[in-house]
């Protein structure tokens, strides 16, 4: 019996299958590294309030992750190592960042071929990011924009909050979404102290409003008839 030739053989066919699937592997990182560029920079764009740059940015990630989908073909070890997931939880983030910033229809999951685990982690995050948005519009004293994208997040969370599954199949879940939380109180505390200001000033300003022209005077630090003193 030809032991040589037999052990030759199984090792010509692990190389072949090996090989096919590092060059998978090697095509999957490098496009998922590049989706995930591209979504960062999508994001950013976003909170510049450039809606059309963050379209084009995520139409190029969704090129790079269908050249992964591609290479992945026949490989699902591969698909499921961890480094798909992550970009296409960053896809999903990139897609409802810029739905809930533009006031758009949400997409669905299988409309960006995006699977629920990444598709739920990715929401967390884009409600999260939606932090920085708050803070710009109580900047610009947009306070009612401020209380609508709270609003958003904390629907989110109350979300998030119900899905009670092991991490195995939601993807670490749990964790993105106590993280989640973390940022809606501190983000509620923001708008609160805001909303507090804005009736104070408000009351103060009715105040002033409704007094003597003699005592509007003294409170705004310009006494009426102090020429004749």
């Amino acid at each position: 019996m030809d032991r040589a030739g037999e052990i030759a053989a199984v090792g010509e066919q692990a190389r072949v299958v090996l090989e096919h699937k590092h060059g998978a592997r090697e095509t999957t990182l490098l496009a998922s590294r590049r989706a995930i560029r591209s979504c960062a920079m999508a994001i950013r764009a976003v909170h510049r309030r450039d809606l059309e740059e963050a379209r084009e940015l995520i139409a190029v990630a969704a090129a790079y992750l269908a050249e992964a989908n591609a290479a992945l073909e026949g490989h699902d070890d591969v698909r499921y190592a961890g480094f798909v997931h992550d970009a296409k939880k960053e896809f999903a983030e990139a897609n409802l960042t810029l739905a809930f910033v533009a006031g758009l229809p949400i997409p669905a999951p299988e409309e960006i071929d995006v699977e629920i685990p990444a598709y739920l982690n990715g929401m967390a995050e884009a409600a999260s990011e939606l932090r920085r948005q708050v803070l710009d519009c109580l900047r610009r004293a947009e306070l009612a924009e401020a209380e609508s994208l709270l609003v958003t997040m904390d629907e989110v969370y109350g979300l998030l909050v119900t899905v009670d599954y092991p991490d195995a199949l939601t993807g670490g879940l749990r964790r993105t979404t106590d993280g989640l939380r973390a940022v809606l109180e501190r983000t509620r505390g923001d708008v609160t102290t805001a909303q507090v200001a804005a009736r104070f000033q408000a009351a103060v300003d009715g105040q002033l409003g409704g007094a003597p022209r003699g005592v509007r005077g003294e409170a705004g630090g310009n006494l009426s008839g102090s020429a004749g003193v």
